[in-house]
């Protein structure tokens, strides 16, 4: 049974995940594995790696990407390095960002 909508996803995010979902599928067939060997190599059930391939995004972000892992579909166009350094490089960044946003609550008087 599918889980109903909790929130709705802009067309894009449905989109990427169909098409995300799609090439993990395919990807796993060209291997011949079957979606239990799947499964069971990500530590999901059957019924998870059913919905990821059929591009439901209520699925979670980790198990989406282990799973494209297991089947050899890439998510991005860098090796381990350049991921790595990639990461490093916006932490850098991130420390220097506010720890948090906070939206002002007072009204502006501007009536001079």
């Amino acid at each position: 049974m599918a889980k109903p909508l909790d929130r709705p996803y802009s067309r894009y995010s449905r989109d990427a995940a169909a098409l995300l979902g799609q090439l993990i599928r395919r990807a796993r067939i060209e291997r011949k594995l079957t979606a239990e060997q799947v499964a069971e190599r990500v530590g999901i059930s059957r019924g998870l790696l059913r919905r990821i391939e059929q591009g439901d995004p209520g699925c979670s972000v980790g198990a989406v990407f282990e799973a494209a892992a297991v089947t050899g579909v890439k998510l991005f166009d860098a090796d381990r390095g350049a991921l790595a350094a990639g990461i490093s490089a916006n932490t850098a960044v991130l420390t220097l960002l506010p720890q948090s946003v906070r939206v002002s609550t007072g009204a502006v008087k501007d009536d001079f």
